[in-house]
């Protein structure tokens, strides 16, 4: 997905909405395991946002005019921090409504 919401930029490089990836990771990672959803979010949102809009966009990178080109660079950074973070708070939640629900003795 991130590879099809990467956009080359001439002049600046390749540009990712942020919050896009983020839910998808959080919300596939809770459909894939609800017991390790935040782990997986945040190694599949790391490394999505890498493959994805780094490694895939190589080929496009030479025509685009940027001064550096890095793959983890700053604008990449950004995405994948803010991807991580974003995507292991969304798998996080229903945990924590686990933890916070009462117990059926205090129900009655």
């Amino acid at each position: 997905m991130c590879y099809h919401l990467a956009e080359p930029i001439g002049g600046l490089g390749i540009a990712l909405p942020v919050f896009v990836p983020a839910l998808t990771t959080g919300i596939v990672a809770l459909l894939l395991s609800r017991d390790r959803a935040a782990p997986l979010a945040y190694v599949t949102g790391s490394l999505g946002i890498l493959i994805g809009a780094d490694l895939l966009n190589l080929g496009s990178i030479q025509g685009l005019g940027a001064p550096v080109a890095s793959i983890g660079g700053a604008g990449t950074f950004d995405g994948v921090f803010l991807n991580a973070v974003l995507a292991l708070v969304i798998a996080s939640v229903p945990a924590l409504f686990r933890r916070w629900r009462l117990p059926e003795s205090a129900r009655r």
